[in-house]
C-alpha cells in the first residue's frame, strides 16, 4: 500500500516521501466532463457495462468503467442508469499488468515501464488518502485508487493533459486513475464514495476474455 502515499504526496509535494502508501491525489483543474453516452450505445465500454447488467457481475451496487485506450471513465448506478461520464488520466506506461512489488520500492526506485494501470474488476471502498482528502479506493494494499486531480508539477500539464482532445497524452500518473476535481466531488463522490462499488478497468493489451468472466462480456456479442 505504500503505491497511494507517492500518488499523493509527488504531486503536491513534489515527491517527498519514498514509497506508495496509502495516499493518490494530483492537480486542480476545470475539465466539463464529456457527455454521457447511454447504455445501450455500441463502443466497446458500453456493451460491456451491458454486460455487466445483464450478468449482475457488479450485485446490484453502482460500478465505473475505465476504458483505458481512449482515457474516459463512465459511472452507472446500481441499476445501470449511467451518471456521468470524464477523461482520466492513467499510468504512464501502457500495460495491462502490475508490477509485483513495486508497491513496497521506493520512488528512485520504480521504472517509468513499472506505472501501469492495471487492467481488471476491482471492488471499491470509500477511504481517505494521507492529506485526509477522500479517494475511491480500488485496491488498498496497492495504493491503486480512483482518485481527483490535485497541484502538481507544472513540467507534468496535468490538468491540459485532461483537457486535450486525444487520449494520447493522458498517460502519467503512478497508476491510478485521475479525474478531474468537479466531477469527482459533484459525481462521483456522492455515489463510490459512499458506499462499496466495482470498477472495470478495460485492457489496452489484452483480449478482454484474458481478464474477465464470460458472463461479463455476453454483452459484446453482437446485437
Amino acid at each position: 500500500m505504500l503505491r497511494g502515499a507517492l500518488c499523493a504526496l509527488a504531486v503536491g509535494l513534489l515527491w517527498s516521501t519514498p514509497g506508495w502508501s496509502r495516499a493518490l491525489p494530483d492537480d486542480a483543474a476545470a475539465r466539463q466532463p464529456r457527455a454521457a453516452p447511454a447504455i445501450g450505445g455500441q463502443d466497446e465500454l458500453q456493451r460491456f457495462a451491458r454486460g455487466v447488467i445483464d450478468s449482475n457481475d457488479h450485485r446490484r451496487r453502482p460500478f465505473a468503467v475505465v476504458d483505458k485506450k481512449s482515457a474516459r471513465l463512465v459511472l452507472y448506478a446500481g441499476d445501470g442508469s449511467v451518471l456521468g461520464a470524464a477523461p482520466v488520466l492513467l499510468g504512464l506506461q501502457p500495460g495491462d499488468h502490475a508490477v509485483r512489488g513495486v508497491g513496497r520500492k521506493p520512488l528512485s526506485a520504480i521504472r517509468p515501464e513499472e506505472r501501469t494501470t492495471p487492467a481488471g474488476r476491482f471492488d471499491t471502498e470509500p477511504g481517505r488518502n494521507l492529506s485526509g482528502e477522500r479517494v475511491v479506493w480500488m485496491d488498498y494494499e496497492e495504493g491503486l485508487a480512483l482518485h481527483r486531480l490535485r497541484p502538481a508539477p507544472a513540467r507534468e500539464r496535468r490538468a491540459q493533459r485532461l483537457a486535450s482532445s486525444t487520449p494520447a497524452d493522458n498517460r502519467i500518473s503512478l497508476g491510478c486513475v485521475i479525474l478531474d476535481a468537479d466531477f469527482f466531488v459533484a459525481v462521483v463522490e456522492p455515489v463510490l464514495g459512499r458506499q462499496r462499488g466495482v470498477i472495470y478497468v478495460l485492457p489496452e493489451t489484452e483480449p478482454l476474455a484474458a481478464v474477465f468472466e464470460r458472463q461479463v462480456l455476453a454483452g459484446l456479442q453482437p446485437d
